[in-house]
This record gives C-alpha cells, structure tokens and sequence, in this order.
C-alpha cells in the first residue's frame, strides 16, 4: 500500500465511489463512473482517496457487477472493518493505464474543453459536459450566452484532434438552430 505523492496526482482519474463495504470478508461495493469493468481490472491498481487525505494505492483482486454497482475485492483487505476503512473514498486510476478499444474511442476527460469549430471554421465554443444518453453521448457546448447541444454521432462529429485541443462537426439541418439555448 503507497501513498502518492500531491503532484502526481494530476495523473489520476476518478473512476467511481466507493459506497459501503460488502459482506463480512473485506469486500467493498462502489458505484462507477466509467461504463465497463475494465477501467478496474485494467489498471491492476486503484487509488483510494478519502476526504482531506492523500491517494493511498491498492491492487485489485477481483471486480464482479452486482445489480448497479461492482463488488471489488482488494489485496491485504480481508475484514468488514478494513473494508469500512474506505467507505466514501473515491476510486481513482492512473490515466496512463487507460486503453482504448479503437482509435476512433476518445475518454471524456480528453474531451472536455476541446474547442468545437463547424467544418466552415465558425468557432462555435468549448465542450463543458458530456450527457449520456441510452444511444450517443451528447456534448453540451458553450461560448459566452450560447450553448449548444451536439451529439457524438459520426453523421456530426467528423474530427477530433487531440493535440490541436479542437473538435470539427458538420451541422446537420436545424442543428444549431435547434439546440441553442
């Protein structure tokens, strides 16, 4: 179990929360953040972080869904009591252990901010959230007074360049007009 230091803590990215732990053998049940199990059991090893304390790392032995959480099982924690230990930490992992399933599959923390421009090169503002949705996220737009919504189909999003720190849609019909706030 380490603890990391405060400047590195940059590197980490909140994946979930832990809620309460889970039977009496030092398992915990945390809600997450990601959509998949794999931002667990890729990682190898989590960060705990409670409240007004340093990221304290821990590797994860096991992660099992259960109804809407997961079920984690955590190396050295074997006891209801060790396990109450972490109740309200959150859940952090290095970005660096991150993998995409393909290149076209972005992380919403790589997103936000990206400035958004139609194919004309109108700039239309920055991303400021994400809202999922059951079919497509949808990025919610925003420069001064105006927001837009724009959703994350291949139809509208057509490039993301990530070290230009910008995004370029083409406006379907009404789009703009539509979604603007």
């Amino acid at each position: 179990m380490n603890s990391i230091n405060k400047d590195s803590t940059e590197k980490l990215l909140l994946v979930g929360k832990v809620i309460k732990p889970h039977g009496f053998k030092g398992l915990i049940r945390a809600w997450s953040y990601a959509r998949t199990i794999d931002s667990f059991l890729h990682s190898g090893t989590v960060f705990f972080k409670l409240e007004n304390r340093h990221p304290v790392e821990h590797r994860i032995t096991d992660v099992k869904p259960h109804k809407n959480f997961f079920i984690i099982s955590i190396e050295g924690i074997k006891t209801f009591d060790g396990a109450d230990s972490l109740r309200g930490a959150d859940i952090l992992v290095e970005k660096d252990q991150l993998t995409r399933n393909s290149k076209d599959e972005f992380f919403w923390f790589e997103l936000i901010n990206l400035k958004v421009y139609l194919d004309s090169g109108e700039y239309l503002g920055a991303i400021k959230e994400i809202i999922p949705t059951g079919s497509n996220d949808v990025y919610v737009v925003k420069q001064n007074s105006s927001e837009f919504l724009i959703p994350a189909i291949y139809e509208v999003v057509k490039k993301i360049d990530l070290d230009k720190g910008e995004m370029i849609i083409t406006a379907m019909d009404g789009l703009l007009d539509l979604n603007e706030v």
